[in-house]
């Protein structure tokens, strides 16, 4: 068995995005949207195949001229093998140092393709419908359609996110995560026209850049001293064990690739990019939330974890910290958001935040000290598709409503029956109530972190009841609420179900939703490679099983008493009961502002003006004087050459007796 057509799985959506960038505009909408649709459906059925060949396939394996036996997909020794498909040189500095372009299978890579390639497909498909609403809209206020270019944005986005998942190395990792970045601006600002589009795509390419530099010198301290880019580290132990400085030089070189991850990730406080993300079109930000752009610091940890592991467990710990908190504070800014895609990015950042915390109590290569890997792996692929879903579904909101607020919302259960089922189905998989898929993934991280410190264990089951408010609350408005169009029907548009072009992917993704949570997903990806069972999918549920059932069922019932009756005076009796903390809470509490005070006044103030002070002044000062001096020195001596052979005479005869009279002086 080989590989050999994968390298289709980077060429083809490349070559849709040259061809849509170049000639799309040429093209009818509908044509350019499914040249890219049918791309993505080849990438999904490829996808599909190449895991299913990789987890089931009985044989021989071939790749890089080596061949090796596989039963079911593992080897003898019951792990699953990493298979390099192809690996080229694309520089070389020295033996040791090179810099190589390949695609490399690993169990979490594997799965990472299937959830980019689903995801991926379920946009391209739900997009028909949703840039055509837009597209109206949108031509309506003066502002360029460019549903070619977005479909041309959209396959680039896809192969740079494959790319990421699929690399070799570390510097092919980067070389791609810096391509998802690139993406990621060109999508958020999708309607340039509008200012506030414009700005959150410069703040994320921005505050994403600022974490990537700390990436970079992370992968250069790596590289300096261990002499490769790999993610291995095990075929020469000494090579890294015996050198100076070993016992700091690898976690400092970890951590600071994991800054780099966290600002793509959205970890606190580097996380204020990823609201104002929302100003690009809707199936933009399921692909950006549910695929790899913000699980991208997840996926990073998760490759690099046999180094945490044997290098920096204690360092590791710090990322558990940091995603506890960040969950904490994302989960309790989204209790009191308005816009219903902001309140959605915040529950993202806070479910990223699950993912990086179990791997962060990782502790060792096998039993309970490694549960977090699988349990975080799984989260991010159930996470992904109720998250994508519940993304389209705000999207299908969205292009009936006209409005990405909550206050032209409510009632809109009987005019969107469908939207509302999927919309339901992906808020009870998010909140983690058995059977879905969240109930699953999400209480198999609480499980780890009670392993890890019950302490932590206690704080994050509080994070999931926090989840459960937020969801259900912001459940309630949309649908059951007062009805914004009931209000006044004669003078607002009547709500309606969108097209089948949309609510066909909701569909799929709610039945994933539902059914994903069955998958015996720690047979296929474990940190050791072996097989790991789901505790909780076997019936016997432990009591951290029912205590966060419970937290969960508390959250639900909190948010069903405040918000499911209309009229209830409740939430506005506490938000003026404490109007401090709920203004707080409503503005992000002021996290952006302190960003912007530290950028303006201390980094623009300080360091900036006073620089450019000295750029004007002194810099440029020097060189103007110098092009000053000359140009009047040069014209100091112009009449010297004059021409005139009687003057020259004269200076002769002038400079001559003075030499004389000097040379008789001495």
């Amino acid at each position: 068995m080989e590989y050999s057509y994968s390298y289709l799985i980077l060429l083809l959506p490349f070559l849709s995005f040259l061809l849509l960038g170049l000639l799309g505009m040429k093209m009818k909408k509908p044509v350019a949207g499914l040249i890219g649709t049918a791309v993505l459906g080849v990438l999904w059925a490829m996808s599909l195949y190449t895991a299913y060949k990789y987890f089931f396939y009985t044989g021989e394996v071939t790749a890089m001229g080596q061949t090796f036996q596989v039963t079911d997909g593992r080897l003898a020794s019951g792990v699953y093998p990493t298979i390099t498909v192809f690996n080229f040189t694309w520089l070389k500095f020295t033996e040791l140092l090179t810099f190589n372009i390949g695609f490399r299978l690993t169990p979490i890579s594997v799965m990472m393709l299937i959830v980019i390639t689903t995801v991926s497909f379920m946009v391209h498909i739900y997009s028909f419908g949703y840039m055509a609403e837009r597209d109206e809209n949108y031509k309506a206020e003066g502002y360029e359609k460019g549903f070619q270019r977005f479909y041309a944005f959209l396959s680039l986005f896809t192969m740079s996110m494959l790319g990421l998942v699929v690399a070799t190395n570390i510097f092919q990792m980067y070389l791609f995560w810096e391509l998802v970045g690139v993406c990621s601006y060109l999508l958020i600002g999708f309607y340039y026209p509008k200012h506030a589009a414009v700005h959150a795509s410069k703040k994320a390419f921005i505050v994403t850049r600022f974490a990537d530099l700390f990436f970079l010198i992370g992968i250069l301290f790596y590289s300096f001293y261990t002499g490769t880019f790999n993610y291995d580290l095990t075929a020469d132990p000494k090579l890294v064990t015996e050198l100076p400085g070993a016992a700091w030089v690898l976690p400092a070189a970890l951590f600071l690739m994991f800054i780099g991850g966290a600002g793509k990730s959205a970890m606190f406080p580097l996380h204020i990019w990823l609201p104002d993300a929302m100003e690009g079109p809707t199936p933009v930000s399921a692909l950006i939330h549910a695929a790899t752009m913000v699980v991208a610091g997840v996926y990073q940890v998760a490759s690099l974890m046999p180094i945490w592991l044997a290098y920096a467990p204690n360092t590791l710990h710090y990322i558990a910290y940091i995603g506890a908190f960040t969950a904490f504070y994302a989960a309790a800014v989204a209790c009191c958001q308005r816009d219903i895609k902001r309140g959605l990015a915040f529950s993202t950042i806070s479910q990223i935040a699950y993912m990086l915390v179990a791997l962060g109590v990782c502790t060792a290569m096998e039993g309970e000290g490694s549960v977090g890997y699988m349990a975080s792996m799984f989260h991010l692929f159930t996470h992904a598709m109720f998250k994508a879903l519940l993304f389209l579904c705000s999207g299908a909101i969205i292009v009936i409503i006209g409005s990405n607020f909550k206050d032209y919302m409510g009632g809109l259960h009987k005019y969107m029956p469908i939207t509302n089922i999927c919309f339901l189905i992906g808020t009870i998989a998010i909140s983690g109530f058995w059977p879905l898929a969240g109930f699953f993934s999400k209480d198999e991280i609480v499980d780890a972190c009670f392993h890890f410190s019950p302490y932590l264990g206690w704080f994050m089951t509080l994070v999931s009841g926090m989840t459960a408010f937020y969801m259900f609350r912001l459940y309630y408005v949309i649908f059951w609420g007062d009805s914004y169009y009931e209000q006044d029907p004669d003078h607002r548009r009547k709500p309606a179900e969108v097209p089948f072009v949309m609510w066909g992917p909701l569909v799929f993704l709610a039945i994933i939703s539902c059914v994903a949570g069955w998958i015996p997903f720690g047979h296929f990806v474990s940190l050791n490679g072996h097989v790991e069972e789901i505790a909780l999918q076997h019936f016997h549920f432990g009591s951290t099983a029912w205590i966060s059932l419970a937290v969960a069922t508390i959250g639900f019932a909190l948010a069903t008493y405040m918000y499911a009756p209309k009229h209830n005076p409740l939430p506005d009796q506490l938000a003026k009961a404490m109007p401090k903390l709920h203004k707080a809470a409503l503005n992000r509490f002021y996290i952006d502002d302190a960003w912007q005070f530290f950028t303006h006044k201390i980094v623009f103030g300080c360091f900036s003006i006073p620089i450019a002070w000295f750029d004007r002044h002194v810099i440029d000062g020097m060189f103007n004087f110098s092009a000053w001096a000359t140009q009047e020195g040069g014209e100091a001596i112009r009449p010297w050459q004059s021409g005139d052979v009687r003057q020259y005479a004269v200076w002769f005869l002038t400079g001559s007796v003075a030499l004389t009279l000097i040379l008789l002086c001495i």
